[in-house]
């Protein structure tokens, strides 16, 4: 029994120390490949689901300024930026800026058009509405990336560093190296 349980404790560390060494690289890089991939689909009419949505939003946010012929491409650069940013790793604290104030916008239409987003508010959103709501998700994984700008990392056990971690950043971001 306790050559399983010392079998099973070293595939354990070895997994954990795996997913410590390269998961902040893969997510900062599905979340660039993420945005990236949804403002290049802005930039081609009829292929991004959320465009009247979003562009509507911008209108109204605005207070009809900017239309939605100019701010589909407004959006479809400023999530590619993102998307660009995350996946090269360079000027995070930029690329995250601009993601969160992106998210602010993709949250409004909950509050702007309740009855385009839940078709019970508030419970039951719309397809629409669920394209808002797994947007915390993105958020959640932006603040994680966030708290990695200083050079913060992730550890397998208490005080015991990763040796040669994935970069979730690169060296000359964090002003290390």
């Amino acid at each position: 029994m306790s050559d399983l349980r010392l079998t099973f404790d070293r595939l354990d560390r070895r997994i954990t120390t795996w997913m410590a060494r390269y998961g902040l690289l893969l997510l900062r890089l599905s979340l660039g490949i993420v945005f990236f991939w949804f403002g290049f689909l802005k930039f081609f009419p009829g292929l991004s689901p959320a465009a009247e949505l979003a562009t509507r939003t911008i209108e109204t946010l605005s207070f009809g300024l900017i239309g939605p012929e100019v701010s589909i491409y407004i959006l479809a650069v400023w999530e590619c930026l993102i998307g660009l940013g995350l996946l090269i790793g360079r000027y995070m604290r930029v690329t995250l800026l601009l993601l969160f104030v992106q998210m602010i916008g993709t949250v409004s239409p909950v509050f702007l058009f309740p009855a385009e987003v839940f078709t019970r508010i508030p419970y039951a959103p719309t397809l629409e509405g669920q394209y808002i709501i797994k947007n915390m998700v993105l958020v959640s994984a932006a603040l994680v990336l966030g708290a990695t700008v200083r050079g913060g990392g992730m550890v397998v056990e208490p005080g015991e560093p990763i040796a040669q971690p994935g970069a979730a950043l690169p060296a000359a971001e964090t002003g290390q190296g």
